[in-house]
This record gives structure tokens, C-alpha cells and sequence, in this order.
């Protein structure tokens, strides 16, 4: 599949994308989510700080509120789906959203903006993971390719929304930062109006096989007798785990980079905008064509290894920029960020195709909800992590870092080709006495 070819290209499929209607209308719903998303990243922390007047500390404590209450987000959800409809729970969080911001315009008490900026933390990451499950419902066999356009069109509303939070910056004026929250908020209203358009997927989070399709795989087996809970299962909690450092790339591009760029290399200061719009540019015209390539959850799971792959030559690229001259760490920069959205791209895919393809169906949204954790920690730990270890050891440890990730995906890899197989269903016991050898008639006890 070309990514720029007539009938299946990135315009084509969004016209016409796994799941028809109900999912044209949940990804239009995504771009404007995210692209008031967009206006609250680039705005949000000039905010608190020129309008508001929080100082480092206190914003910091905020910041870290928000990523603990983002964690909480996506197992709750999932819980939540395994007993009511997603179709209503997807709106509650955006209008929780936009209630949240209306009010944190009119308070200026930090307790209360700490409370606010915690519940907008706590709605996104849930409704990320019902977004996730929606998917999964309509888009059927096909969520890889889904999960491409959702790609992409996250990716082009985070485009959008900081060229208008742009503007607003440049006037500067707390008129012009109030503006932009609330056209945050208004990005809400309207992913809930779209998302009431939508009609409900077939099916809660309890899936059960239709009769006729063998024995339980051990993998079901496994999930049973820890009563359908995620939170007992021991191999897919090792995923969850191992999926934390398999999205660090987000803290590499956000934070890692323009950070090494600022402090240790004489690189423009303009670089940074210009990597962060190569990494949207490439992720948009790209997810599509990486996603063709997984298909399987075997391929997802092999890719895991490419995901360590690149984010060890990014990060030796990092190690390896020198500290003088413009022009040649301008280079290595731009190119650790072309590696970084290589990652990117394998993780998107990877992830979220094991995540699904790992949990049994008979408690798909309660695990797709534990699965939510590993983005959630990251966010919240990835960045100390980078400024206070990786950075502080300097170039060893960037390939300190490099090279645990790289060994993790392979751990991730194989640990997920072994749970896939062991989730495939066993032949019926009919089945296997037929086809042993030498076996023409019912077996007699005794």
C-alpha cells in the first residue's frame, strides 16, 4: 500500500475508513479534540505563569498532579466500559473537560486550579482509552489502519491548534490567553456533539466466543481464573510494564531534545519548532504507510524491536552532537528527530495493536483501560528521567538510555510472541482424536 496512491491514500481512506460513518465522525471528532489540545499545550504554562502568576514550583506540583491523575484515567474508563455503554461515557469526558476549563477561567485559588487542571488530565486519558475501544469495535480487523487515520489526524489537529495558539501568544494580552482556553473548550462541546451522532459499537467489554470455536486458548484460560481482571493477569501486566519505556519517545521529542539543544550544543534556538513541525509533517504523511506493514499482531510484536532500534540511534545521535558548531548539531538534531518519529511511528502502531490483541476478548475494555497506565507513567516519569539522569550523565547517558530501551523491546518482543501463541484456541478435543493417527473409531475407556 502507498500512502499516495488514488484509492488507498491518506485523503481516500479518511473518506472512506474502517468502521464508515460512525468512524468518519469519531475522527473528525479526534482532529478538533486535538486540536484544542494543541491551543492548551502551547498556551497553558504562559498561562499559569504571566497571567495567573504561579512561580516554578507550584506550577511544577500542577504539571505533576495532572500526569498522576492522567494515570488513573485510563484503567477507570476501562473499568467503567466493561459495564456501560462507551458511546455516552466518551461524551461525559469531553463535557467534564469543558466544565473544567470554564471554571478555571473564573478562579484564580491555586487548590482549585490544581483540582481543575487534575480532572482535564483525568477526562483526557479516559477518553483516550474509550477512543481506543471504540475503535476496536467498529473498525474490527482493520483497527490497525484506524488506528493510522487516528494517527494522523491527532497529529494534524496538534498542528493546527499551535498555529492558533500562536497567534494568540504573539498579542500577549490575558484577553488573548482566555481566548484560547476557551477555544479549547469549545473543541469539547463539539467532539461531544459529533460523538451523539455516532451509534454505539455492538458489544460491552465482556465479549464471549460464539459456540463452535474450540477450546479456550491458555490465554483465556489464564484471564478466567483471574476472574477477568487485568490486574491478576500476570503476562499482560508484563506488557503494561514493558510498554512504559516503548513511549518514550514522546519525552525525547518534547523534552530531551530541545533541552540537550538549549543547554549543551550551539544550535539555533529556532531549531526546536522546526523539529517539532518535522515530526508532525513525517507522522502525518507516514502512519499510513508504517500501519500497512503491521498487520498482525506477530508483525506488531516483532516491530517492538525496531521501535529500541531507532530510539538507540537517536539517542547515540544525541550522545554524538558536538558541543560546537552550529550547522553540524543542527544536522545531528534533525536527524536524531527523523529517527525519533521512526519510533514514534512503530510505536503508535505496535502498541496498540498488542494492547488489543493481547487481552482476551472476555475483558477487552478492563484491559485496554491497565493498558492506558504505560503512556500515562511516561508522561509523568519520562521527563524526569531524562533531566534528572540521562542528561545530567551527558553523552554516556544518552547510551545508557539507547541501549536499556533497545534490550527492552526485545524483552517486549519476545515476551509478546509467547503470549500470542499461547492465546491462540486449542483444537476441540473432537478435533484432535480425529486427526490423531491410527484412530478410526471412538475411543473405548479401559
Amino acid at each position: 500500500m502507498r500512502w499516495w496512491g488514488r484509492s488507498d491514500g491518506l485523503v481516500a481512506q479518511m473518506r472512506r475508513p474502517p468502521g464508515g460513518r460512525d468512524a468518519r465522525i469519531m475522527l473528525l471528532a479526534q482532529l478538533l479534540d486535538r486540536v484544542g489540545t494543541g491551543v492548551w499545550a502551547a498556551s497553558s504554562v504562559l498561562y499559569f505563569t504571566f497571567v495567573i502568576g504561579l512561580d516554578a514550583g507550584r506550577l511544577g506540583l500542577m504539571v505533576g498532579a495532572g500526569a498522576v491523575a492522567g494515570i488513573a484515567g485510563s484503567p477507570l474508563a476501562g473499568h467503567l466500559a466493561d459495564r456501560f455503554a462507551v458511546r455516552p461515557m466518551l461524551i461525559a469526558c469531553h463535557l467534564l473537560r469543558l466544565v473544567a476549563l470554564c471554571v478555571l477561567l473564573a478562579t484564580t485559588r491555586y487548590e482549585f486550579l490544581l483540582l481543575l487542571v487534575a480532572l482535564t488530565h483525568l477526562g483526557d486519558r479516559a477518553a483516550k482509552t474509550l477512543e481506543m475501544l471504540f475503535a476496536t469495535r467498529v473498525a474490527g480487523d482493520r483497527r490497525g489502519t484506524y488506528q493510522a487515520l487516528s494517527r494522523s489526524a491527532a497529529n494534524a489537529g496538534y498542528a493546527v491548534g499551535a498555529g492558533i495558539a500562536a497567534l494568540g501568544l504573539a498579542v500577549g494580552t490575558r484577553s488573548a490567553y482566555e481566548l484560547l482556553i476557551l477555544g479549547n473548550a469549545l473543541s469539547f462541546l463539539v467532539a461531544a456533539l459529533l460523538v451523539g451522532r455516532t451509534r454505539e459499537p455492538r458489544g460491552r467489554g465482556r465479549l464471549v466466543a460464539p459456540p463452535g470455536e474450540g477450546a479456550p486458548s491458555a490465554g483465556a484460560a489464564a484471564a478466567e481464573s483471574a476472574g477477568g481482571s487485568p490486574w491478576r493477569d500476570r503476562g499482560y501486566l508484563r506488557f503494561v510494564l514493558l510498554d512504559i519505556p516503548m513511549n518514550l519517545d514522546d519525552s525525547l521529542l518534547n523534552v530531551g531534545l530541545p533541552l540537550w539543544l538549549i543547554h549543551h550544543t550551539d544550535a539555533p534556538h529556532a531549531l526546536v519548532p522546526a523539529v517539532l513541525a518535522v515530526n508532525t509533517v513525517l507522522a502525518v504523511l507516514l502512519q499510513l504507510a508504517v500501519s500497512a506493514r503491521v498487520r498482525e499482531p506477530e508483525q506488531a510484536a516483532r516491530a517492538a524491536g525496531w521501535y529500541g532500534l531507532a530510539v538507540l540511534g537517536a539517542c547515540v545521535l544525541l550522545a554524538l552532537t558536538p558541543a560546537r558548531g552550529a550547522w553540524a548539531a543542527s544536522a545531528a538534531l534533525l536527524a536524531a528527530a527523523v529517527l525519533v518519529t521512526a519510533a514514534e511511528l512503530v510505536r503508535s502502531v505496535s502498541s496498540w495493536e498488542l494492547a488489543v490483541s493481547l487481552a482476551p476478548a472476555e475483558a477487552r475494555a478492563s484491559y485496554l483501560g491497565v493498558a492506558g497506565i504505560s503512556p500515562s507513567v511516561q508522561k509523568a516519569a519520562g521527563p524526569l528521567l531524562l533531566t534528572g539522569a540521562v542528561m545530567a550523565a551527558g553523552p554516556a547517558g544518552w547510551i545508557g538510555l539507547g541501549a536499556a530501551v533497545a534490550g527492552l523491546s526485545l524483552v517486549q518482543r519476545r515476551a509478546a510472541l509467547r503470549r500470542l501463541t499461547a492465546l491462540r484456541p486449542r483444537p476441540a478435543a473432537g478435533a484432535e482424536a480425529a486427526a490423531a493417527p491410527g484412530r478410526s473409531g471412538p475411543v473405548r475407556a479401559g
